[in-house]
């Protein structure tokens, strides 16, 4: 019940974000992104990682240190998720006039020093945030409800792919196959630091193609 009452709280209202008709492309906003961080993003992760540490207080999360598998889960998983977001992209092109479905929406990197280290702590805070929910908690804190390993990686990836709806069925298609990825390096690694690394740095890719019009 706990998971579900967080999973509503934290990211199925959409507060900040909202849908873009297909191909259209959402200029960056150094202020929106710094009100997000500030706003949504920091106290959601501060409020999730106190469930996660037992509500013990922030001191034991120096248990939790960046190790070997971190770089190692970082090292896969960046490319793994270029490399969907590319094939997506190339199905999208090739097939998206022939079934009728829109175009992903397209997002603009910043023009400036100033917006890009904004652009950089708001990709990082929701890479840790959507990693620390979606696989660090779900397929941890599960266990006894859900013992079935497939079963929660599923239960995983259709939450995450569903606060995604709004980029589309391709943006729905991307985040299944990048959960499931993601899923299975946590559970190898059992790294939370390296794979909310490798969304973090997806996720300023993705700003970047945006500046490229891709």
């Amino acid at each position: 019940m706990e998971a579900l009452i967080l999973y509503f709280v934290l990211f199925f209202p959409g507060v900040y974000v909202s849908g873009l008709p297909g191909g259209e492309t959402l200029p960056f906003s150094l202020l929106r992104e710094l009100g997000r961080t500030v706003t949504y993003t920091l106290p959601s992760l501060a409020l999730l990682w106190y469930l996660l540490t037992d509500r013990k207080g922030f001191s034991s999360l120096n248990e939790i240190k960046p190790k070997k598998p971190d770089f190692i889960s970082l090292a896969a998983g960046l490319p793994g998720l270029i490399i969907i977001s590319l094939f997506i992209s190339l199905l999208a092109y090739l097939l998206s006039d022939y079934l009728g479905l829109n175009s992903p929406p397209r997002v603009e990197g910043p023009s400036n020093a100033a917006g890009f280290v904004i652009l950089v702590f708001s990709c990082l805070g929701t890479g840790y945030l959507e990693e620390s929910y979606f696989r660090f908690y779900l397929l941890t804190r599960l266990d006894n409800a859900v013992p079935n390993t497939v079963l929660r990686i599923a239960l995983s990836t259709f939450l995450f792919s569903l606060c995604h709806i709004y980029e589309g069925p391709w943006g729905i298609l991307n985040a299944v196959l990048a959960g499931v990825f993601l899923s299975i390096l946590f559970i190898r690694y059992r790294s939370i630091h390296g794979i909310a690394w490798a969304h973090g740095a997806y996720n300023l890719f993705v700003y970047a193609m945006g500046n490229f019009g891709m």
